[in-house]
Order: C-alpha cells, then structure tokens, then sequence
C-alpha cells in the first residue's frame, strides 16, 4: 500500500514545488516542450521501445536465424565461401523485409491509434486547449470533469462535488469524493496517508464519476503512483485467444520439425555420410519446414486490415483485436443510441393521477440542472424541453449518482426552506416514498395500494415504450448543509418524468445483417425490460428470453453460465453484473463482443474478447476498448466484422498453404533420403527453395476472399490446419516422387542435374498451387488479387530461368532440357487437378463433422 504525507507531499515523491514553478494560470506552449524534453511523455510503459537499429539486430535472435547464420560459419570454417556469402545474404535480405515490412504495419497502426488517442483539457498560455494526455507534463493545470480518465497525479486546486473512482489503484470499487487542499482538516495533515485517504490528491488511471475539478499537474508517466505499481508488478497481460492460436500452431509445427528431421538425420548418418554435409542438410529441412515469414504475414495482414477497417470508419487500437473480431459470435450491446436514436425527448411529465404537471417538471429540472455529474441523455433532454428560471434556488451539495442506487440526488434552498430533490430509477424511488403529492399544497401518505397503482402506471408507459423516472423530493432541516444516502428517506413522491427514444430506422437492417453473418445479438441494458421489449418489438428482434438483474443476483455463477446463452435480453443491470454476463459467455466457449460508451460499460469492456467503444465515448469506455466506432451504427460495427474475417482468412491462406506444401516437400526430402545415394537437395537449394516461395506470399494480405468464407464467424482450428497438412502434403510427395523417377530413369540425371529438377518443379507446384488452396471455391470461380498473380508468376519465372544463368551455377544448379518442361507442365497440371479433386473431398467430409 503506498503512504502518503499530504503535507510534504511534493517532497515525498521526489518532486520540489519551486521546479514546478507553475500556478493555476498553467504553462506556455514552451514550457510545456522544454518539460516534455526534460520529464519525458506521460506513458506509463515498464519496457522502454528500443532504437530502429536494436530493433533490426533483435530479429538475428530468432532461433532459426541463429542456425543459419551457425551454418554459415559452419561453411566459413570449411572453407566453402560460396555458401557462407548465399546463406549470409539470404538471411539478410529475409530479416531486412521482415523488419521493413513489419516496421511499416506498425507505423500505420500507430498513427491509427493516435487519431483515436485519450485527450485532456490543459491550460496553456491562458488558454483552455485539448492536447493528448502523452503530452501532459508537470506543473501543468488540467480540468477535470465526470467520464474523464486522470491523466497524472496531482494536487487538487479546486473541486465542485468531485467524485472519484479509484478501483484501479485500491480495489474500491465506490466513488470517494476529494476535495480542494484548502479544504483539508488540519489533523489529516499530520499523519502519513494510505492513497484512498489521500483526499487532496488525485492519480493517474483513475476517473471522474461526477463534479468537476482543476488539479495541479505534479508527477506523469512511470513515477505516478499507477506507474510505480505496473514496475513494481511487472505482470505480463493474459493471451488473447489470437496469440493462444498462434502459440498452439507453432507447437504443431515444432513437433513435426523435430520429428522429421530427427529421422532424416538418422537415416543420413546411418548410410556414413559425411557429418558435416548431414548436419547442414538437416538444418536447412528444419528451416524449410518452418513458415519463418508467418510473425511478417501476420502483422502486415493485421495493418492492412486496421487500415481498410478505418475507410470503414472503425479505428483499431490493438491489432490482435481484428482477429477477434473476425471470430465473434456474440454481441453484448446496450440499448440507447444502438438500437435507438439517442435523441431522446422528454414527453410526459405526470403527476400521481398521471396528468401532465408542471411542478414534476420544476422538480425534474432543478435536479438536472444542478447535477454536476455527467449529464446523461435524460438530463439533457429534460433541460432541452423547457428553460425555467432557478435563480432563487441555490445547490447546496450533492449525493452524486452511482449504479448501484440509480439515483441522483441534490440538495437545495430556496429563500429559508431546503430540499432534497431525488430523480432515478421508478420502482426505486417509489420504494424510497411514504408520501405523494396531490398538488403544491397538498401532500397524503403512500398506502400499500396507491403504491401498487403508481407501480401499475409505470408498467403501463413502459409499455408503450416510455423510459421512465420518478421524480420526489423532501422538505429538510434549515441546517442541513451535506447531503447523503441515508436522507434519500421518507421522500414525498412527485410523480413520473417519460422519455421516448425512437428506435434506430438503420438498426432493423444491421441487426439483420449481424445475424446473419452468425452474430448473436445480447442487449445488456440498465433500462426496464418492458422498455426493452417494446423496442425490440419496433426493430423486428426476436426476444428469446429475459433476465433482470434482480434475478440475476440471486443465481449462482453455475446458474448463470447454463441459462446465459437461451437469454438475448439483460435488463436493470449494474456494471458488475454486466462483466457475470460476460464472463459466463465466456465460459461457454463464445467469442464475446462488447459495444459501450459509458463509465458503467468500462468492466464489461476490459472482460470482452472484443471490446468496442465510439468515439463520442466517456474517456475511461474509449481506453478500454480494442476498436472505436466513428459511427454509431451497427451498420459500421458489420462492416468491421466482414474486414476481420477477410484479414484473418488471409492469414488462414498463408498458414495452409505454408504448411501442406512444406510438409510434402520436406516429407519427399525425408523419402529420398531412403533411398538415394547423394543428398536429394543442397542445404543452400532447400534455403534458397523456401526464399522464394516465401516470397511469392508477401501479397497475401492484399488477397481477395470468398464472400462465402465471411458469412460465419472464423477461429483456429488445430485439428483443421493439421489434417489438411497431412492429405495434401502427400499428393505433392507423390508427384515428388514421379519427379525422382523422371530424372533418374528418363534422363540419367546425375546429382546435379537431379537436384535441379527438382528444385524446378518443387517452386512451381508449390506456387502455383496457390491458387487451389487459397479458396474453397472452384479455383475458376474465385479470383485472386493481381499482385499474388503478379508475384507468383514472377517467382515461377525466376525458378525457371535460375538454372540457365551464372548465378544459379553457385547454387549448384545445371541447364535442364527442352523436355523436361514438356513433362513438368504435364505433371503441373495433374497436381493441380489432383489437389483441386482432393481440396473438394476434404471440405465435403470435414463440413459434415466426419473428418
């Protein structure tokens, strides 16, 4: 736990107020530069981003490039300086585009990031001014008010009813309000602090819940007390379910590299060949085996993805996000400005009798015009109906509103008399009421059935489809200068505030598509289920089921898990039952999506698999989220979930075909190796093999994908990955094998002559059967982007030529006959066809769950 002296609390964290030599007029722009140079930005970051160059060098510690480059020297040692230059110069050349490439993709996804980045609003130069929060520096003057995030630690200058949740930091998950350092007991002053008593200081990663403040700018980045507990723990975030699948599909090709090379190396020294010449043939199949370029595919697919998804107005912050967004299938969203308009309109303002009334309006615009909390669209809309005159009302405190009550309340004079005016939830304020009023002058008690009608007409306009508050109030003591929860009792109630929020005309149509696409749609709202209901109804969206949080508290989680997925509807619920909702999905096996924009919505946010927020969003929801809607509309959120399908199918393209057609040519390598007398391939040729057949993938994430493929939500399958590696690997060995056949009883080949035409036919065939794995269509049927066609033809090109030219002499390649091409198309063709034949096979049985 962190102590603090609020005394000398300046001193104690190292920072002396002279230096900051700064008061509540704030900085100039160029102090403000000359302290970001010396403090450096407001990132709180454990590990420090390393130079372009270290990060150059860092991709030589990749495991397989260490074994190249020990075989390099290998070849040095032995003086083979024709291999030592090849090999140097292909792992150069590999990891120099791996790092361009992947260094731009992340430059691109940074500057997507930073468009969406956390602002605050600063005083520079006398001026109110919004700079992002990595700019901020000490001495710096912020204004705070409800849904901001802290952006540093600071002393408060001054404070209007500020509330604060500090759950990130103490685990407290209530609101505790502080207040400006004049206001400080003196006792308070005497003694070191625990940080949730330190209540003249404000920290880093906490929010606003309601009021405003001006603090005083003292400590950013990793000396904030946020900052010392991420150093301190250090503690490496969870997998998300992308980098889990990442993880298991290396496993599965690791263990496969082990194994076969094991046995070829085996079979090699058991037939007394030379060790050193075994040694760097086993090598060069365990790079050949091993899709080395799949880190590079992935983050440039991710990019292009994030940067195709932001033309369709969604921002992504975390790139492994868009895979999870691909593999979705359930939507958790809230009602209001999804479903609906978000213009909401106050309509009815009723009295018990449920007649229009103008002192149920006063009540229900004194207290939303006094609220210093965020304002949320009910207030707004109460405050847009009518202007009232509320000079002679005076704010004396306020019980600011939370989601655990659902309420708000202030307190207020008016000449001598004081009043507490409550508005919140209906059936909860009712439940607060012993008393109604009949009109200005007369009040009569709440008896058990008066209560059961003002219940009754509730329901009523809920029904049809009027969001509901209840408004009263409370005369009190001249005295009463604070207000809190316990005098939120014995209320007089006043009567009924109704809302209308138009359902969404665009929201039918994308809820259709959502589902369409196999996204189910779970509205998670605080509003009452009949409310709910009626929309629901309006939109044509079939109500499976309904569960309120009332209900929900009393289940257990094992309760919960089994009835969460035949239930599409969760009213009157907090934000922690909204992170159970979550978590049991979760538990379920589901790809979970959240969409809000709310303080309440940030838990569910962090738990999602997905989480997605917009960009008019409260501060502490738009750092939360994975992706930001710049739109508003379940149309945009679709379209976002059709581009993270297409950038992980892309991805699903270069792992299947890297996969089966190294697995096949490394498994004829294995197979040749039985019964040849000479090494069936030069470790420099299997190298210089995979090179370029790593290179005719780099445009796959420019690929097209079958509108088919996007219709349904997409996840890592290692079984599926697995068996199609095993039945299509072979048919290449297969016509590896004829190939054998050819060249040593049609041509007499000798070795080199041998290894030439199999190198030849191994890039054509494993490139151009591209083209066959790439979709599940007929390969006639679906059409591939022009750069893949361009680069694999180009690499196909080069195989060809490469044995008639100076260059491929090095490589140990000699001139191959006129013939031989007349066969290899013959056999090209029948491979493709065979694969194609096989391909369709494999997706019959595989959709039928028998494969």
């Amino acid at each position: 736990m962190l102590n603090l002296d609020n005394q000398h609390w300046l001193e104690s964290i190292g920072i002396q107020q002279q230096h900051l030599s700064a008061g509540a007029e704030g900085l100039t722009s160029a102090e403000a530069n000359v302290r970001i140079a010396r403090y450096g930005e407001n990132i709180i970051s454990v590990i420090k981003k390393s130079s372009l160059v270290l990060q150059f060098l860092s991709r030589f510690r990749n495991p397989l490039v260490i074994l190249l480059l020990v075989a390099s020297a290998v070849s040095a040692f032995t003086a083979d300086l024709v291999s030592f230059v090849i090999i140097v110069c292909m792992v150069v050349f590999s990891v120099t585009l791996d790092f361009i490439q992947e260094h731009r993709a992340e430059n691109a996804a940074q500057a997507l990031r930073r468009s969406v980045a956390v602002k605050a609003t600063v005083l520079r130069d006398q001026n109110l001014t919004e700079v992002n929060v990595e700019l901020i520096v000490p001495g710096d003057v912020v204004l705070l008010s409800a849904g901001d995030l802290v952006p540093a630690d600071g002393l408060i200058i001054e404070a209007d009813d500020f509330f604060v949740n500090q759950a990130l930091l103490t685990g407290e998950p209530y609101p505790i309000e502080k207040h400006s350092t004049n206001k400080i007991e003196p006792e308070i002053n005497q003694a070191p602090l625990e940080l949730d008593a330190a209540i003249n200081v404000v920290f880093a990663g906490t929010h606003v819940v309601s009021g405003s403040a001006k603090i005083l700018v003292c400590v950013t980045g990793s000396h904030t007390a946020l900052g010392d507990i991420s150093s301190a723990l250090n503690i490496t975030p969870p997998p998300t379910a992308f980098e889990q699948s990442v993880y298991r599909f290396g496993m599965l090709i690791l263990r496969l590299t082990f194994f076969l090379v094991l046995f070829v190396l085996l079979v090699i020294l058991l037939q007394h060949r030379p060790w050193l010449e075994s040694f760097m043939f086993a090598l060069a199949l365990a790079v050949g085996l091993t899709p080395e370029l799949l880190p590079m595919i992935i983050t440039v697919t991710l990019s292009r993805g994030a940067i195709r998804m932001s033309h369709q107005h969604v921002i992504v912050k975390r790139l492994s996000a868009i895979h999870n967004l691909g593999s979705m299938d359930i939507l958790c969203t809230d009602k209001t400005g999804t479903l609906t308009e978000a213009k909401i309109r106050l309509e009815r303002h009723l009295d018990y009798a449920g007649m229009d009334s103008e002192r149920v309006l006063l009540w229900a615009y004194l207290n939303s015009f006094f609220e210093t909390g965020l304002k949320s669209p009910l207030d707004e809309a109460i405050l847009r109906h009518e202007t009232l005159n509320v000079s002679a009302w005076q704010k004396l405190d306020e019980v600011p509103f939370d989601f655990e009550r659902r309420r708000v309340s202030v307190l207020l004079s008016n000449q001598n008399d004081r009043f507490l005016v409550v508005k919140g939830a209906c059936e909860d304020v009712l439940h607060l009421c012993n008393r109604y009023e009949l009109s200005s002058m007369e009040i009569s008690l709440l008896d058990a059935n008066k209560l059961s009608k003002l219940n009754l007409r509730a329901v009523e306009l809920a029904q049809q489809g009027f969001r509901v508050l209840g408004i009263a109030w409370r005369k009190v003591e001249s005295g009463h200068m604070h207000a809190n929860v316990s005098d939120e009792a014995e209320l007089v109630f006043a009567g009924f505030a109704a809302f209308l929020d138009p359902p969404k005309i665009s929201a039918s149509s994308a809820l259709a598509k959502l589902q369409k696409s196999g996204i189910t749609i779970k509205i998670v709202t605080g509003d009452s289920e009949l409310v709910t209901q009626y929309v629901c109804r309006q939109l044509e969206l079939n109500v499976k089921g309904v569960l309120t949080g009332a209900e929900i508290v009393q289940m257990s989680d094992e309760a919960l898990r089994a009835k969460v997925n035949s239930i599409n509807l969760f009213c009157r619920v907090t934000p922690a039952l909204k992170s159970r909702v979550i978590t049991a999905l979760k538990q379920r096996g589901h790809v979970v999506g959240y969409l809000g924009d709310g303080i309440n919505d940030a838990p569910a946010l962090h738990l999602a698999d997905v989480s997605i927020s917009v960009d008019t969003a409260v501060d502490v929801a738009k750092d939360a989220a994975d992706l930001i809607l710049l739109t508003h509309d379940l149309n945009v959120l679709h379209q976002g979930v059709v581009e993270g399908r297409r950038t992980f199918g892309n991805i699903m393209k270069y792992v299947m075909m890297g996969t089966s057609s190294n697995f096949g040519n490394m498994f004829s390598m294995a197979g040749a190796a039985l019964f040849l007398p000479f090494l069936p391939m030069l470790p420099i040729q299997i190298l210089l093999n995979n090179l370029l057949y790593d290179l005719s993938e780099i445009t796959i994430p420019f690929d097209n994908v079958d509108t088919e493929y996007l219709k349904k939500p997409r996840q890592w399958d290692m079984k599926f990955i697995r068996n199609f590696m095993l039945l299509v690997g072979p048919v290449s060995s297969i016509f590896d094998f004829l190939t054998f056949y050819v060249m040593l009883n049609v041509f007499n080949a000798k070795e080199g002559l041998f290894r030439t035409g199999w190198f030849v036919e191994s890039i054509v065939t494993q490139v151009l059967v591209i083209f066959i794995i790439r979709t599940r269509r007929n390969i006639f049927k679906s059409k591939p982007n022009s750069w893949l066609v361009y680069t694999s033809l180009l690499i196909v090109g080069v195989a060809i030529t490469l044995p008639f030219t100076s260059i491929g002499a090095y490589f140990g390649f000699s001139p191959l006959p006129i013939k031989f091409f007349t066969i290899l198309l013959t056999m090209g063709i029948g491979y493709l066809v065979m694969v194609e034949f096989v391909k369709r096979w494999f997706y019959r049985v595989y959709n039928k769950s028998k494969f």
